[in-house]
């Protein structure tokens, strides 16, 4: 994987998704590129080192710095035209093939945005990438969507894998990701991977957060990088919504925190205010989820396929995108960090649930769901893999309680119950453990044969 200088630093911390950037470039069904995620995770930086490290140039165009931009996007949408003219504007040579054309903070010009369609069907010679930290909401606004003319890549605040790449720790990781049974691995490894695993519920995954750590590991200066960027995120909601929505929007996410550090995770419209209900919040939630601010995972029926048929849509809880902002928002100390494994079970387990819901997101599983049982039984995350169905109980200490899961398996006769704990890698009979460190290993080598 390539190695790159990040936010102007001297030191080289990676992203896995470069290897997907570099699949697109290849791939036979290549078409403009859409690369979404939230404010501050480093899509633009990704992209513009993707151009350094693959192509012979970079045209970069930023719509949010430079409204005029958008003039070469009126009337008749010719691709080459907009080509020359664009070149004419940098003074630079776009060539077909060997330069990365990025269209950057695209939802402020939706002509650009439709510009798209016709990239791909006339001249997809040239190689365009687009990003933009609020595209899902803005999309289809005022300008048709190029439906089926694009391709998709998302990027998600750094896992805990690429965390343990980013502070230098990428032999543990490769030693992790080598891992094909569960069969316990040495103490010396999983204490080690326990350790830095707290550190990453502190930190959490927002690169300026980690460049901070890496740079003189000051904890406070770190939660200093965080709430900036929790009011960046806040900015954002006054700015990209309509007033009532901004208000709802913010009530929302100022909320989440609390909801979480409850024993019943379930997402409380009556936390909001006294008669908020469902209805009233479906357009904040909403924006919320598209700005890529938090998850949302729905309460199941049934665990049976496809999950989406099943779903309650009015119960569910939500996450935010990145534990390290969950403990900003919780004024969290750093000192917790120093106290044994205190952290995980801080606020009801509230860390270890949202982390878990993070790797999940981040490792292509999709929508997220959990089931209960008449508040007898819940079991966190219910997974679709491979045409399985997969239960997972998310516990935040070496607890061995597995009543939950026992209820489920016996209600539904599944071959494999699984549990993500402190404790190192174990099965037992259809019981598999994994390590929460090892959560992308889920469920993949259990998987049933």
């Amino acid at each position: 994987m390539t190695f790159f200088t990040f936010y102007g630093s001297i030191e080289s911390m990676k992203r896995d998704i470069y290897t997907n950037l570099v699949k697109w470039k290849n791939s036979s069904r290549r078409k403009p590129l859409i690369f979404q995620g939230a404010r501050q995770v480093g899509k633009t930086y990704i992209l513009k080192e993707f151009g350094k490290n693959e192509y012979q140039n970079t045209a970069y165009f930023n719509f949010e710095e430079d409204s005029t931009l958008n003039d070469f996007f009126k009337g008749k949408l010719n691709p080459v035209k907009i080509i020359k003219k664009l070149s004419i504007y940098l003074e630079k040579e776009i060539l077909p093939e060997k330069t990365l054309i990025i269209f950057d903070e695209i939802q402020n010009s939706p002509e650009t945005l439709t510009s798209l369609k016709y990239f791909n069907e006339n001249a997809n010679q040239f190689h365009v990438a687009t990003a933009g930290s609020l595209l899902g909401i803005k999309v289809g606004q005022s300008a048709p969507f190029p439906v089926g003319k694009v391709n998709f890549l998302n990027l998600y605040p750094f896992t805990f894998g690429e965390y343990l790449d980013g502070i230098n720790k990428s032999r543990i990781r490769q030693f992790l990701n080598s891992i094909t049974t569960l069969e316990p691995i040495e103490e010396g490894f999983h204490n080690e991977l326990i350790e830095a695993l707290k550190m990453y519920y502190f930190v959490g995954g927002m690169p300026e957060a980690i460049l901070q750590y890496k740079k003189d590991e000051n904890l406070e200066e770190v939660r200093t990088v965080q709430k900036e960027i929790l009011s960046a995120y806040a900015m954002d909601f006054s700015k990209h919504a309509k007033k009532p929505d901004a208000i709802k929007s913010t009530n929302t996410w100022n909320s989440i925190p609390v909801q979480l550090a409850k024993e019943n995770k379930k997402f409380m419209f009556s936390e909001l205010s006294k008669n908020a209900r469902n209805r009233d919040y479906n357009e904040s939630i909403r924006w919320l989820v598209d700005a890529g601010l938090v998850y949302q995972c729905f309460n199941i029926k049934t665990p049976r396929l496809p999950l989406s048929g099943y779903k309650k849509n009015n119960i569910f809880k939500l996450y935010l995108l990145d534990t390290g902002l969950l403990g900003a928002m919780l004024e969290l100390s750093y000192k917790t960090v120093v106290k044994g494994n205190q952290l995980f079970s801080e606020y009801n387990g509230a860390f270890t649930e949202n982390y878990v819901a993070q790797e999940l997101i981040a490792n292509n599983h999709g929508e997220l769901y959990y089931w209960s049982s008449n508040s007898i039984a819940e079991v966190d995350f219910i997974i679709h893999y491979d045409g399985y169905v997969y239960p997972l109980e998310v516990k935040s200490g070496v607890s061995t309680k597995k009543k939950s899961l026992k209820i489920y398996g016996n209600k539904y006769n599944v071959p494999i119950l699984a549990r993500s704990t402190l404790m190192n890698f174990k099965q037992d009979g259809r019981i598999c453990n994994y390590p929460l460190y090892a959560i992308s290993h889920f469920p993949k080598i259990s998987m049933i044969k």
